[in-house]
């Protein structure tokens, strides 16, 4: 069978997530309209009866870094290029621009060392009329020498199993990596976290979002199936000020977030549960390195 890592990389908020969820047909990755939502490298594995797909969705690739985890989340896109059997480059139905150039160049760089088959996937070409592609295929083949370009919609479906066929057709052969009935590495407690930060990406604006950081302290299933699920959950800001925006008059504003997320954690875990959250104070969390990489293991 066929069986291999795929990087999905792009610039933010051109669907890397919503393709690695659609393709997984489950809710993996945090989606959300803003640019960065995703921060970490986040396997998802599609088990199919002649392959094994790793799925490496990756941080969106940008050029303006303010803070450690800003490195970080570069660091984690491109460690996944060099580590990947295959490379998804997403992007929208436009022209490329120096953001995409740039990327470019790093694949060209990066296949001095290894000659990564690269394709080229065109999402939301729900959103443009299809004369419209070829230019767009043209002006991405003066870039880069792709293996193949597909154009899909990853919201609608559609082009999705064409992108399956030939992702399978430039992996090498071989025994499967994980067990066929797991759909990630990640464990639970990151996924509920994932879950609710995506509420925070979709309900506050501005800096709340990005100066956000959930952590799950406490996960608790009663063996009685008609008792619910425990979950305590921290969210870490960075300022006092932040904090009373995420709390909101009266506790409004997080009450929210809560009630949006235990309803898809419910369905998620396929019973009831009760989600407590708190807001804590974490002064530059985004600059503590160590605390980044516990809040990507979840634990």
């Amino acid at each position: 069978m066929k069986v291999g890592y795929v990087a999905v990389i792009g610039k933010p908020n051109v669907g890397k997530s919503t393709l690695v969820n659609s393709l997984l047909r489950f809710k993996l990755a945090a989606v959300s309209p803003k640019p960065q939502t995703t921060r970490y490298k986040i396997l998802g594995i599609i088990n199919d009866p002649d392959a094994q797909i790793l799925l490496l969705d990756t941080p969106g690739i940008f050029q303006k870094s303010m803070y450690a985890l800003h490195e970080y989340m570069l660091k984690e896109a491109r460690e996944s290029m060099k580590d990947a059997d295959v490379i998804l480059w997403v992007v929208e139905p436009t022209l490329p621009g120096e953001l995409e150039e740039s990327i470019a160049s790093e694949l060209k760089e990066a296949k001095k060392i290894k000659d990564t088959p690269v394709i080229l996937v065109i999402n939301k070409i729900d959103t443009v009329n299809k004369n419209a592609l070829l230019p767009i295929m043209d002006m991405y083949s003066k870039l880069y020498d792709f293996a193949e370009y597909v154009p899909i919609s990853a919201l609608k479906g559609d082009g999705l199993d064409i992108l399956l066929e030939q992702i399978k057709k430039y992996l090498p052969e071989g025994e499967p990596f994980y067990p066929t009935d797991e759909i990630t590495d990640k464990p639970l407690r990151f996924i509920v976290s994932e879950i609710i930060r995506e509420k925070i990406f979709l309900y506050y604006r501005q800096e709340i979002p990005y100066s956000a950081a959930v952590r799950v302290e406490e996960f608790r299933e009663p063996e009685d199936p008609s008792r619910p699920i425990y979950i305590r959950a921290v969210i870490y800001v960075e300022k006092d000020s932040q904090k009373g925006i995420l709390i909101g008059k009266g506790g409004q504003a997080l009450k929210r977030v809560g009630v949006q997320a235990r309803k898809e954690l419910e369905l998620l875990l396929n019973r009831k549960v009760y989600l407590e959250l708190w807001v804590k104070v974490k002064r530059k969390w985004r600059e503590n390195l160590g605390f980044i990489r516990e809040l990507e293991t979840g634990l």
